[in-house]
């Protein structure tokens, strides 16, 4: 018999994990793919900075403390055990991660040393990579975002050979920094170059795990593509283009677990595919109840959990809100961001009260009851390198309402195809969206073909397992067991 294969060890390296420390997306993703993978078989470990939420959440064991560029003193790295998760490396320096406020900043903005805080944690994962924990030792680092970006320059800097994957979770957040800022990283005067971390002058976390890791993935195979181009690379085309031989895009999943109508907890009642329509009723008396809508069963219920920003085409919608309106629907927003389109969206939801509603916060429980209640998620986003509100409306039942990008062209069929789960557009304009509104209006007033839609979309499969399998195979291409 064929022996079988040892587990590969990875050391995954990120600034958020949910439900510990979430800003967006990238927290879910990392509370769920190194789980799925180490399912797969993979030995995983995880190394996260030890902001407050992390520390309370777990008491670690010391592992080491290691002498840094960045403090006087020792750093404690701790080996956490949280729930339901791989160990994980707590960096415990509480100069740089025990601060009141967010992961990158608090009330007065971005904290103006976030280069050195993450700096640490990629040099924190680099000796972890070579060595610093003497009962184990990854084969394989593997870094998320700009906060990562700084682990494969480390490693180079080493001479190490382990080899690095970068994974691009959104490229428009570069990690960008003055030039004067690179004396602060302890790293050798010839990486702040073009071939280096420099950008047009400046420096940048999310161009050194672009330049020096060994590997580069992106979070949807429409996205790899998409970053190519002037139009989506936001300046880093050029780079992307000479490194297109080792980028590939693998699509995000969702857990199963985490998001399933049938056993959540924020819905008046639980359903699956088979009571969708009955369980979906209720949820969404429910919702137009919470947020002050008329409680109508008959209007199509179109909602969005979103950031306000115009890349999520958040001003698209709200242009195309009256006409919306018109024709019969209901809107309701979660969520906050740019001033402008709160007071905007604030101001749609004074001028149609019982059709309009906007809550301009963030609630984990709502949104779970905007995914179950909504007939249609609209996310008419200008880019997205995946979309995880798309994944979670199919989840629920809802069917999006997506602009054709990144993940998003990925993951939702059009209404005009027979495997149709959700209505697309190509514009970015309120026209265009409005356009494919129309279109949602008039599959909701056929009943049948809207119950077959649901049960397409429902049906659907993004759980974790098929991300795990592309990565194991993309491991075992740079460090073969």
């Amino acid at each position: 018999m064929p022996r079988s294969r040892r587990k590969l060890r990875v050391l995954h390296v990120a600034a958020e994990i949910y439900p510990w420390v979430k800003t967006g997306g990238l927290g879910d993703v990392i509370a769920a793919l190194p789980a799925a993978l180490a399912a797969a078989g993979a030995d995983l470990r995880l190394c996260l900075p030890g902001l407050p939420a992390l520390l309370d959440a777990a008491r670690e064991n010391e592992v080491v403390r290691l002498a840094t560029p960045f403090a006087v003193e020792r750093v404690r790295i701790g080996l956490a055990r949280l729930p339901g998760q791989p160990p994980a490396y707590i960096v415990d320096h509480p100069a740089f991660f025990d601060r009141p406020g967010g992961p990158y900043g608090g009330p007065d903005g971005e904290f103006p040393d976030n280069h050195r805080r993450f700096a640490l944690l990629g040099w924190v994962a680099a000796a972890l990579a070579e060595g610093a924990d003497p009962g184990w030792r990854p084969q394989i680092l593997h870094g998320h975002d700009w906060h990562a970006g700084l682990a494969p320059a480390y490693l180079k800097a080493r001479g190490s050979a382990v080899p690095s994957v970068f994974t691009v979770h959104n490229l428009a957040y570069h990690g960008l920094f003055p030039a004067a800022r690179f004396a602060d990283l302890a790293l050798p005067p010839e990486f702040f170059a073009i071939d280096g971390v420099e950008f047009y002058g400046d420096l940048s976390l999310m161009k050194s795990g672009l330049f020096y890791a060994d590997q580069l993935t992106t979070v949807s195979p429409t996205y790899a593509a998409e970053i190519l181009t002037p139009r989506y690379g936001a300046n880093f085309d050029g780079l992307l283009q000479a490194r297109a031989g080792v980028l590939r895009g693998i699509l995000n999943g969702v857990d199963p677990t985490v998001w399933n109508p049938a056993a959540d907890a924020a819905l008046p009642r639980g359903y699956g595919v088979d009571d969708a329509e009955a369980g979906k009723a209720v949820a969404k008396a429910e919702l137009q109840r919470r947020m002050g809508l008329a409680e109508d069963a008959t209007a199509p219920l179109f909602a969005t959990v979103t950031r306000l920003t115009p890349q999520k085409g958040m001003d698209l919608l709200l242009a195309a809100l009256p006409g919306l309106i018109e024709l019969g629907g209901q809107f309701a927003l979660l969520g906050n961001g740019d001033r402008d389109l709160e007071e905007g969206f604030a101001a749609a939801a004074l001028a149609e009260p019982g059709r309009v509603a906007a809550a301009l916060r963030y609630d984990e429980g709502l949104a779970r009851l905007i995914y179950a209640g909504a007939d249609v998620i609209a996310v008419p986003s200008r880019f997205e390198p995946c979309g995880l509100a798309q994944l979670y409306a199919l989840r629920y039942g809802a069917l999006p309402l997506v602009r054709r990008t990144g993940g998003l062209a990925d993951t939702v069929v059009d209404a005009d195809d027979d495997t149709a789960t959700g209505f697309a557009f190509d514009d970015e304009t309120a026209e265009a969206l409005l356009g494919a509104a129309a279109r949602a209006f008039a599959v909701y007033r056929d009943p049948a073909r809207w119950r077959g839609m649901v049960w397409q979309a429902m049906t659907r499969d993004f759980s974790w397992a098929a991300a795990a399998r592309e990565y194991l195979t993309l491991y075992r291409e740079l460090a073969p067991t």
